[in-house]
Parts: structure tokens; sequence; C-alpha cells
């Protein structure tokens, strides 16, 4: 569902953000014709994202400490040097900074994103808990604000009841996060999780829930508009997660019937309409064995997830996002949103998945992603492309379609077995090992599965050897004989991958 503006003032984008969400960006731009901006690092000058902007402003010289990305003063400067209309944060870095929208307004530009106000409250976990008790949301019982230090911890969570959770009031993304199960851990975990909230986001400040054992987390796509209008598109399940972060996740969720769904959305729809919400969001809660759900927090920006709410919706929400920056109303009514088919999303990462999903920085050498109907890429890196340790280390987003999950699962299977990555170890064997593990074949899982239900990691397969010297010498024959006419059925052969053989002699 792509639906135009009949009066754009947004005709030039400065993207302030990097990798696969600046490639996104530049895409949907691309379709709106609008022109985009995008920024060149010393770090990865020749970054995928870096040849396909209409402008490129090049940083390179720059020898600040503070990368650009963060730095507000320069992306004003930039963004006033280029003419852009408009800035587009992305996700990560300061897409969800009050100051930096704030910044963006009181310069003449239009930040692509909710209002300040509403970065703010909702940004400030104690805040936002405030918000949702006031608004009537369920929630975990806690602590009425933040924590001064660990004496008052303790009596917090004396009187909630072990097991807690110490988090950070500022950010997300799993840092300054602690679960806590007796007194006798308190202390520590709270001097961790502080330091830790305070090193990433520049604010020490911790709250206290009750922790709820074994839940599902599931999050609501929220869209509104300036005008008051606001809808959500359905839920994502992303209870697969190592550390509190995001591995895969997949929408709808089997864990909601038609009846739960309409209740915690609107929930969802309440919350966001408490902070006059606008732009795309998402309301994160947690789903518990008996059905109750109790809000989390909400992310106001796009989300790393967003491509599976797109596929079963048909709605491109970049394309929202700037609609709605543009000063347009929703086209779009909640009796419109229809969930169609199912979509699953694996986060590959240049990760050691034997080694507790460490981070390995390198030179990807080679790369092959399959194309299919059934298929989408989002990837900011090519064969060439370097992982650096400055920024995150994913690699690409493969998200898969199908008609129901079972459909979508066996997509997966074919997709996963036909990706090839050389030079860093990713996060490939341990998507290969789950989509073939029966727990969660029967969507028996929860934000628990990978410490407590997994006997081991990943796939691993006496065949790896064999596929990776099929695939270079694919590569070599498409690079050194097809010019001469030399017609080869790789579409066929590619039945005979080593991992699809491999999967079959272990009947997976």
């Amino acid at each position: 569902m792509n639906i135009k503006s009949t009066d754009m003032k947004i005709k030039r984008i400065l993207i302030a953000n990097r990798g696969e969400i600046a490639v996104r960006i530049i895409k949907t731009a691309a379709r709106m014709k609008i022109s985009t901006i995008v920024i060149k690092t010393a770090v990865e000058p020749n970054a995928m994202y870096v040849s396909m902007a209409d402008i490129v402003y090049d940083n390179t010289e720059d020898t600040s400490d503070i990368p650009v990305f963060l730095n507000i003063d320069k992306l004003i400067e930039i963004a006033g040097k280029t003419n852009a209309d408009a800035v587009h944060p992305g996700y990560g870095f300061l897409a969800e900074n009050a100051y930096f929208a704030q910044k963006c307004i009181d310069n003449n530009i239009i930040f692509i994103g909710p209002s300040p106000d509403a970065i703010y409250k909702m940004g400030n976990k104690t805040i936002a808990r405030r918000i949702a008790l006031a608004s009537g949301i369920p929630m975990a019982i806690g602590s009425e604000g933040n924590i001064g230090n660990e004496d008052e911890a303790m009596a917090v969570a004396g009187k909630i009841g072990y097991p807690v959770i110490i988090k950070a009031a500022s950010g997300g993304g799993g840092r300054g996060m602690r679960i806590v199960r007796n007194p006798e851990e308190m202390e520590r975990m709270f001097i961790i999780a502080s330091k830790e909230a305070e090193t990433a986001f520049n604010d020490p400040s911790v709250f206290i829930e009750k922790y709820i054992e074994n839940p599902k987390h599931i999050e609501f796509q929220i869209l509104g508009d300036t005008a008051g209008n606001i809808i959500h598109l359905g839920e994502r399940d992303c209870s697969i997660q190592r550390k509190h972060q995001k591995l895969l996740e997949e929408a709808p969720s089997v864990a909601l019937d038609e009846e739960l769904r309409k209740t915690m959305g609107n929930m969802a729809v309440r919350i966001a309409a408490a902070v006059n919400y606008y732009s795309a969001g998402t309301v994160e809660f947690l789903l518990d064995s008996d059905k109750n759900f109790y809000f989390m927090e909400m992310n106001t920006r796009i989300q790393v997830e967003h491509p599976v709410t797109e596929i079963v919706t048909g709605i491109d929400l970049i394309e929202q996002q700037i609609l709605v920056a543009n000063g347009d109303k929703l086209k779009i009514r909640q009796n419109d949103v229809n969930l169609t088919g199912w979509a699953i999303e694996c986060r590959i990462n240049a990760e050691d998945v034997q080694s507790g999903f460490a981070p390995v920085p390198g030179k990807i050498e080679n790369l092959s992603l399959p194309s299919a109907p059934y298929i989408r890429v989002d990837t900011g890196v090519q064969a060439g492309s370097s992982v650096v340790a400055n920024y995150d280390s994913m690699i690409a987003k493969l998200i898969i379609s199908g008609r129901d999950r079972k459909d979508a699962i066996r997509n997966c299977k074919m997709a996963l077995d036909k990706v090839w990555i050389k030079g860093t170890k990713t996060t490939l064997p341990f998507f290969r090992m789950l989509v073939r593990n029966q727990k969660f074949l029967n969507g028996d899982f929860t934000t628990a599965f990978i410490e407590k239900d997994l006997d081991k990691y990943f796939l691993s397969s006496e065949y790896e050897e064999m596929l990776a010297a099929w695939l270079a010498t694919k590569l070599f024959i498409e690079e050194n004989f097809l010019e001469d006419s030399i017609q080869v059925d790789f579409e066929h052969t590619s039945e005979m991958s080593p991992w699809l053989l491999n999967k079959r002699i272990n009947q997976f």
C-alpha cells in the first residue's frame, strides 16, 4: 500500500545514519522521488549506502572523538550546508534523542519522527510507567520512580518480592538490565546496571520491576499523524533473544488470538494517544503463560524488525513516516489493516555463536544471498565490505514470507541453506539450528528459550567445506566464463547444495 502525497514539502532528506537502515530509507525515498543525502566517514568510506545516495557529504577529514552520527551540532551543520528539508534518524544513534529532534525543529528542519515531547516522555522509562499507569495500561509492579542507591533497591525488592529486574531509566537494547533473584545479588547487580546505563546512555538512573518469568515478548507497531489519528498494524513476536537483544522476529504471533490482539492493540494505541504520538513507533509488552500482558516500554522510532510488519500488512512504514512528517493525514484506518500470511526475520550478524554471540569484526570476502519471491534481504554490505568494531555487527536481515507460519518456516529453511558468507563468523549456524528445533516449530518458546531450552546453539555440518567449495566454483564460473556464453543451469544445480543434501540426509 503505497500512498503518495499531493503536496511534498520534503524534497531532500539527510539520513543521519549508516548501514542497512540508510539503504532502506534511500530505496523508499527514491520511489517517492525524494533526494537523499548521506555522510561518508573515514571509518567506512566505501560503505554500500554511500554509493546509493543522490548526495554524499564527505566527512572523512573529521578527526573528532565524537562519531558524526552522535554529533548533533555537526549534523545540523551538514543539513544546512546540503539544503536538507528534513532529517531521518533511522534507528540507534540519535533516533530517540529529544534534544536532537528539537534542534532540527529550531533550525527549520523537519524531523522525520515523533515530537520531542513524546520522545522524552516515552524515552524515560520511569515517566513512561507513570503515563501507562494513569492510562490504565497493565504493568508489572515496580518502583514509583528511579532508585537512588543499593539500600533503596533492597527495600523496594523486598516489598515487591524476588525475582526483580533492574532497568536503565533511559535507553534500551538490553543495556543497563540485570535480573536479581535474591538479596545477596542486589548490591552487585545494582552497581553493574547503573554503571552500564551511565556508559550507554550517559544516565546512571535505574528503576526496578517485578521480573516476569519466561514470558513472550510481544510488540505492537503504531502509526499516527499530527491530526491525532493513531492506529496499530498488529504485533510482532520478538521472544527469540539473547542478553535481552533480539535475534529473530515474526509477525503475527502464535500466542495471540483475534480477541487478545484487539485488546493489546487498543492498549498500545491508548498509550500512544496519551503523549499525542505521531510517526511510526512500537509499544512493547510481556505476555505471561496465563495470557496476562504487561507494558514494558515504547520505542519512538522505526524498529530493526519493521520489515515483517510491512510484509503482512503491505504498508511501507518508511513512506508513512515521511508522509506524516510532511504534514499528511493517515489515509489508513484501523479497519483497513489486514494481516495476510506470515513473515520471519533473521538478523544475520557478524558474531561468534559458540562464544556467546560475541561480535566478530572483519572483512566480508565473499557473500551469496538468495533471491526468490518469498525472500527479502535488507543489507548495507556487499563483498569487500568490512564489519567494523565502531558500529553494530549486522550484516543483513533475511526476511521470509509464507502463506502461514509452517510455510514461512519451510521457506526460511531453504533460504538459510542458500546463504554463504566468507570472511567472518555469523549467526547463520544458529538460525539453521533454530528452524529445525521442535520447540520453535511448535511456537512453544519464550524469552528464556536460548538460555534454558537449547542443548546446542548452532547447527554444524560435515558438508560445510563442500558448500564453500561449491559456491566458490559457482562464483568463479560466473565471473570468468558466462561472458563467453557458456550456459550453466545454476537454478537446477543449486538443488544439490551440500546444505540441502545434509538436510535430506539428516531428515530435517
